[in-house]
């Protein structure tokens, strides 16, 4: 039976010494009883907390990080839907690499993923590793083009392999890097596994089926190493699909700990539509890391796209910074505009008002993240709020002009707003953000 918080912490050394992260040991307490934490995180737990607490406070889905800066994070989910509460760490997207591309392909395509970047609504998405195969044969080689590609891409290597000596070799070359060897079998594991150890990567895991898996996965953690990824070995579509469900729902709904990994797909060719939609499956049906069999930036974009969607908490809206933004270059005498930090809200707003053509400040009170009329009915986008925060942030130094513009839904604060900041004129905008640029050029221009 699980434990409560309250339970847990009467375990715990209550002393609140915050080196686990958490500001009380309650509140430790609360995120071991959520699944949201490791009791290894609290360097003071008893033994008789750690026998009683262990395996059942780890999270459902172990967390994996990667990379040097461990910035890049696996794992860690405790629900099957999103819509129950949110999803964690979302699916790592790789590119591969062979090792027997050409030197001018491999260097363009390293620089393309280290370079690459999209934009979206405030968040910046890149390609998170970079796959190298080794067909060559050669384990110098091999070695050398990952140690190239961390050197140029500078992310996380998943080494792919199935020869110990290419991988012994490669892992010694990107050590300290916290990256991927892929993948041991019954047969390597053991071997691999130290190598694993030895330069501080992951080791992904694969067998024939998930009963072999989950045998080979417990063999290897109880020898004490549990930097582990999963590698199903699946042959279509709805095989994976399948297997990925069946993995998780194993290990969140029935704690069954040797499937409880992150894990990773490598998707080895096929028509551009094929590849996009495994990449999909993986992205949706809790893939770990997903590697892409080249680079395509518009693929990126979709897959990206669809990924900030799926692991964007649902409770939680995504919001910009609350403060002045200058749009274009503007002076004291610009117009000034007002909307929420709802981030879809913000960017609409602002590309708006720069397609415009006009230069303007553009005012983001705390609004929560809502949008202007879910602020408006929360009470969180009032004259009165409003004009607080202007005069907190210090605008009326800052610009000369005293008109600021409102959006038209919420015309009703006009007359509130106007006796919130005395010599302020509220002059109310169209309701559409699309209407910005006809409403400048006869209003303001």
């Amino acid at each position: 039976m699980a434990l409560t918080g309250l339970q847990i912490q009467k375990l715990l050394p209550k002393t609140n010494c915050k080196e686990c992260g958490s500001n009380t040991c309650l509140a430790f307490a609360m995120k071991l009883a959520a699944k949201k934490a490791e009791l290894s995180q609290c360097p003071y737990a008893s033994e008789e907390a750690k026998k009683v607490l262990g395996a059942a406070s780890e999270p459902p889905v172990k967390s994996i990080v990667l990379g040097p800066d461990k910035k890049l994070k696996l794992g860690e989910e405790t629900v099957l839907y999103r819509h129950e509460k949110t999803f964690v760490n979302q699916t790592a997207l790789a590119v591969n690499i062979n090792d027997t591309d050409k030197p001018e392909s491999i260097e363009k395509t390293l620089r393309a993923v280290g370079s690459y970047l999209l934009e979206r609504v405030g968040e910046k998405l890149i390609v998170d590793m970079v796959c190298i195969t080794c067909k060559s044969g050669d384990p110098a080689k091999f070695a050398n083009i990952c140690s190239k590609a961390y050197e140029i891409a500078k992310r996380p290597i998943v080494m792919r392999s199935s020869s110990v000596q290419e991988i012994s070799a490669a892992a010694k070359a990107v050590k300290g890097s916290n990256s991927v060897i892929a993948s041991a079998n019954p047969k390597t594991a053991d071997e691999l596994k130290k190598i694993a150890e030895e330069n501080g990567h992951a080791l992904a895991l694969t067998a024939p089926n998930l009963d072999e898996l989950s045998a080979l996965t417990s063999r290897i953690k109880e020898s004490g190493f549990n930097n582990i990824i999963l590698n199903f070995e699946t042959f279509s579509l709805s095989e994976q699909f399948q297997v990925n469900s069946i993995a998780r729902r194993a290990a969140l709904k029935d704690s069954f700990k040797p499937l409880g990994y992150p894990s990773i797909k490598f998707i080895d060719g096929g028509e551009m539509f094929d590849i996009a939609g495994e990449a999909i499956n993986e992205i949706t049906k809790y893939g770990g890391i997903c590697v892409l069999p080249y680079f395509d930036s518009a693929m990126l974009v979709s897959l990206m796209t669809l990924r900030l969607n799926i692991y964007t908490d649902p409770q939680k809206p995504i919001q910009v910074e609350p403060k002045v933004y200058s749009i274009g270059e503007p002076d004291k005498n610009s117009p000034v505009f007002v909307t929420t930090n709802f981030s879809l809200t913000y960017f609409i707003v602002s590309g708006e008002i720069e397609n415009s053509g006009t230069n303007a400040w553009l005012v983001v009170p705390e609004c929560e993240g809502m949008s202007v009329l879910t602020a408006w009915a929360a009470g969180k986008f009032s004259g009165a709020s409003i004009a607080k925060f202007i005069k907190g942030i210090g605008l009326e130094e800052q610009v000369a002009t005293r008109q600021i513009i409102i959006p038209g839904y919420v015309a009703q604060i006009s007359g509130e707003l106007e006796e919130s900041l005395p010599g302020w004129k509220v002059v109310v905008g169209p309701q559409e953000a699309a209407d910005i640029e006809s409403f400048v050029k006869a209003r303001i221009k």
